[in-house]
């Protein structure tokens, strides 16, 4: 039977993947990718030359059964999302829950890294003994109960948000009872920064520096 290896990659620096991720992938015999041109640019970067496939959200579901022949022929698969875990809000979930139903002889194993929620975490300075963490909120309908259920919380939730939506956002945390906001932009890259303060702040600061808005954000809600 074959092994899926679910393959953490770099969330922004090439230089942020485990010795142990370079050899899964330089072993396996196939990969399956949120985007194969993402994932190119890893590979080039380390000289990895292996067969790839696409699997993203859309695909997910379809391409399981794929997975699964391959794991009954003894092939060892390694799936990898455009950046850090897959499953942390990004493709893989239903992968992995597919081969665990219907094929629960595979070994899944974890081949743990980079993780834009964790690397936030870590530098945030708030108590993070305990944590929500909600992921991308819905646009629409559900937006309300999500923000109703920040505003509820008695521990830091932990949100990812896009540069089209920060603005938003921030407009909405300011009408919830909030004593900071911490959000970490561009994380491990060249432009990466932490503003904390309250939402007025942080509202100034993006105001002030409008070029800023870009790339991707967490955002650490504190109660």
């Amino acid at each position: 039977m074959g092994t899926l290896s679910v393959v953490a990659t770099p969330i922004g620096n090439l230089e942020d993947i485990t010795l142990r991720a370079l050899r899964t992938l330089k072993e396996c015999d196939v990969i399956y990718a949120e985007d194969t041109r993402v994932i190119s640019k890893l590979l080039a970067r380390y000289e990895i030359q292996k067969p790839l496939q696409r699997l993203d959200a859309a695909t997910e579901a379809a391409k399981a059964g794929e997975v699964i022949e391959r794991l009954q022929a003894g092939e060892h698969v390694a799936y990898v999302s455009d950046a850090g875990t897959p499953g942390i809000s990004d493709p893989g979930t239903r992968l992995v829950a597919v081969v665990r139903e219907q094929l629960p002889e595979a070994v899944i194993e974890a081949i743990p890294g980079a993780s834009a929620l964790t690397a936030a975490l870590s530098i945030a300075g708030i108590d993070t003994s305990a944590f929500t963490f909600l992921g991308f909120l819905p646009h629409k309908k559900g937006r309300q109960t999500a923000l109703k259920e920040v505003a509820e919380s008695t521990i830091p939730v932990v949100l990812y948000e896009s540069p089209h939506r920060i603005e938003k956002l921030l407009q909405e945390l300011q009408t919830l009872t909030i004593a900071r906001v911490v959000i970490a932009r561009e994380l491990t890259k060249v432009h990466e920064e932490i503003i904390s303060g309250t939402v007025a702040e942080v509202q100034a600061h993006f105001a002030a520096h409008p070029d800023t808005i870009r790339g991707e954000f967490v955002v650490l809600v504190e109660p």
